[in-house]
């Protein structure tokens, strides 16, 4: 049902031009918006249920005119204009036609939402969601599902945001499936080919920033992958959820994440439990390394995988003594029982450090 604030806008405009007090109800005689120099009893009330209930289209009751708004042959809403003569069922019927006209634009946009709403958790069958698209006309053409987490935070300010800085009329989407997400659909056609992952991420970056800076909300955004057709919209949303779930647990110091980046954590998330601590098992022993909590540790592993294990660069990024990385790097194989100096054991390190990760979330979920 459309907004009550947005029809109780309506009615001030109506005043503000055509100077005449209205009122609006809805089933049952439910007031649903005045203006204020309009007295709206209960025998008004009583009134507007027994009109609701007649044939009649419009009808007369002391200086008030009760019209019924029927859009595709339902009635709507009563109108009930408070004019002191005839003179005025002009600026009445003109009310009739904004409000009417509101209804069918909100409806049509509720039944877009609910369209697209149903593609993304698939609840529509193929030949159903190339039907819906003709009669909404809308047409193929390549989208990238972008989902933003608020985190249970200002979900319908971040909506409204994100609608903003998106181009509703060539072809993007912006819904919602839950309370702590938004989700962006985004024509891609006027993007080339060869640009494409870098713009993604540029949209992606856009989204955190604007909705940092014009509302201070933080959010993470997960994207997947480009598809070329309506049904596949679902499969590029649960790739972009994928991002942010996967993304959480082994990046969480990206504010975007997009699928085709998740290497080989995609695989780890997967993996069942007992499978991790078999394999955490099997490269530590009994007892997880301390020094997985030891921050310059772990900085300096990260840095020195970031190298590609290359020993002077990371020293000259770390600004620090060749000598010095190497024997940092001599303490952790020494802690660990692994030397990542060598391809294989940096490997089995990183891979073991991921799957520690993912069995210390599954454990926080139980």
């Amino acid at each position: 049902m459309l907004p009550n604030q947005k029809l109780q806008n309506s009615l001030n405009e109506i005043k503000e031009i055509c100077r005449m007090e209205t009122a609006l109800f809805g089933a049952k005689g439910k007031l649903v918006a005045h203006t204020e120099g309009i007295e709206v009893s209960h025998t008004l009330e009583n009134v507007v249920v027994d009109f609701e209930e007649s044939l009649a289209e419009r009808q007369t009751y002391q200086d008030f005119h009760l019209y019924k708004i029927m859009v595709e042959g339902e009635m709507e809403y009563v109108l009930v204009c408070q004019v002191p003569d005839e003179t005025f069922a002009v600026y009445a019927q003109m009310a009739i036609c904004q409000i009417r006209n509101l209804v069918m634009s909100f409806a049509e946009q509720f039944d877009r939402n609910n369209f697209i709403q149903n593609i993304l958790l698939g609840n529509m069958l193929i030949v159903d969601i190339y039907g819906k698209a003709k009669k909404h006309h809308i047409l193929a053409a390549p989208r990238v599902a972008f989902v933003i987490d608020t985190g249970n935070k200002n979900n319908d300010v971040a909506m409204e945001l994100v609608k903003n800085l998106s181009d509703i009329r060539s072809g993007d989407f912006v819904t919602s499936v839950d309370q702590h997400s938004v989700v962006l659909i985004k024509d891609v056609s006027h993007i080339d080919e060869t640009d494409m992952e870098e713009s993604l991420r540029g949209i992606a970056n856009s989204l955190v920033d604007n909705l940092h800076m014009e509302a201070m909300i933080k959010v993470r955004v997960g994207y997947g992958n480009v598809v070329m057709q309506l049904p596949e919209i679902a499969e590029s949303y649960q790739e972009a959820k994928m991002a942010l779930e996967v993304g959480r647990v082994f990046y969480a110091e990206y504010d975007t994440i997009s699928y085709g980046r998740l290497g080989i954590g995609r695989l780890i998330y997967q993996l069942p439990m007992s499978l991790c601590n078999m394999f955490i098992k099997e490269v530590f022993g009994d007892k997880i390394p301390d020094i997985l909590d030891d921050e310059e540790a772990m900085s300096t592993i990260s840095k020195f995988f970031e190298n590609n294990l290359n020993i002077s660069e990371t020293a000259r990024q770390l600004y620090v003594h060749r000598n010095t990385l190497v024997y940092r790097l001599e303490r952790i194989q020494k802690a660990i029982g692994l030397d990542i100096r060598t391809f294989d054991d940096a490997m089995t390190f990183r891979i073991a450090v991921m799957v520690i990760a993912h069995i210390k979330d599954q454990s926080k979920t139980e």
